[in-house]
């Protein structure tokens, strides 16, 4: 029964009411959420593997969503996944991601990879070598006519050490394919003369390599540095000198920068608990590998690559964070910015 006082509250009331009664919650959300998601790494024994696996880790700790990682070939092989459908999610460098997307890949030539889209931006990847203390090799042009491993098959290091080595001159070089773990256990058995990789720092097969043997480990001089520079889309890099114990001053790299990547359907709210998730929690994120601690969100802009997915479009605006135009998916984009993509992927 009313007693007359504050009459204008009741309207008030009912209103939030409805407001909060048709107001979705994460628990709404929540039903259109895949039931599993997989999570495409690369080899065992680099870092895709260690940072992945972590990440699958607090997924089911922390967002309760069951997820399994996945061992695979790599950038290309997880970029193919997850266009296709068959992985929710994918870690991927953007120099094969790039290839992928523009449909320039060799094994591929003319499919477009675009079901894909760009999450969070984790760590850059540098090139490195190991080789055994008193092998004789010193440096890049060193390799020539050696077994060296280069990583599996459909991975960032296999598919651009080849070029790197050709483009700097050193020939008759004997290419071994595997995982880094049994790479670094070839160069124990002496099945392979060097082993040239990269992953982000520090790449954990050089170190149990480091603890086992004594070894060598050395990057590019400043000439063949600025040849890769030149002739490759990829970034000025230097290994700390502190990265190894084996290292007594720093090395002269180059590196592409990786990004988690998500297929196009995934459901808004997911992405965006995912990106909060990584990106409000750095001090998780290096625990799992010191690598991530580049894994922040201004770094959203060293991709000019993959569009952007609508979930992390909002985690970044929310940021106070712009995402360029021409990364947003086209369903994001003013009506003529979309037509200009489409006219454009027609002619193509």
């Amino acid at each position: 029964m009313s007693t007359g006082r504050f009459p204008t509250l009741y309207p008030l009331a009912a209103a939030c009411a409805l407001l909060f009664a048709s107001a979705p919650t994460l628990a709404d959300e929540r039903a259109d959420w895949p039931e599993e998601v997989l999570l495409g790494t690369a080899s065992l024994g680099g870092t895709y593997q260690v940072y992945g696996d972590g990440l699958v880790t607090r997924l089911i700790d922390e967002l309760g969503i069951d997820a399994v990682s996945q061992a695979t070939g790599g950038p290309y092989h997880n970029m193919t996944l997850v266009h296709t459908g068959e992985a929710e999610l994918g870690l991927v460098t953007l120099g094969p991601a790039r290839e992928l997307w523009d449909g320039e890949a060799e094994f591929a030539p003319g499919e477009e990879m675009r079901d894909v889209r760009a999450l969070f931006p984790m760590y850059q990847t540098p090139f490195h070598v190991v080789t055994l203390a008193g092998s004789g090799i010193e440096s890049i042009a060193d390799l020539s006519g050696k077994r060296v491993g280069v990583g599996p098959m459909g991975g960032t290091c296999a598919a651009y050490w080849p070029q790197f080595l050709e483009a700097l001159g050193v020939e008759d070089v004997h290419l071994q394919y595997a995982d880094a773990n049994h790479l670094a256990d070839y160069l124990t058995s002496r099945l392979s003369d060097a082993f040239a990789f990269c992953a982000g720092l520090p790449i954990r097969a050089f170190e149990r390599l480091e603890r086992r043997r004594d070894v060598h480990m050395f990057g590019l001089t400043e000439q063949e540095q600025s040849t890769l520079l030149d002739t490759f889309p990829v970034s000025a890099f230097e290994i700390p000198a502190d990265t190894y114990a084996s290292m007594d001053a720093p090395h002269a790299s180059v590196s592409f920068w990786n990004f988690a990547i998500g297929h196009k359907d995934l459901p808004e709210s997911f992405v965006y608990e995912l990106m909060k998730l990584v990106l409000d929690h750095p001090d998780a994120m290096t625990e799992i590998h010191p690598a991530a601690i580049e894994t922040r969100a201004e770094h959203l802009d060293k991709n000019g690559v993959i569009w952007f997915h609508p979930g992390a479009v909002r985690y970044y605006e929310e940021q106070g964070l712009e995402v360029p135009a021409e990364m947003l998916p086209p369903e994001m984009r003013p009506a003529e910015d979309a037509d200009d993509e489409d006219a454009s992927d027609t002619e193509d």
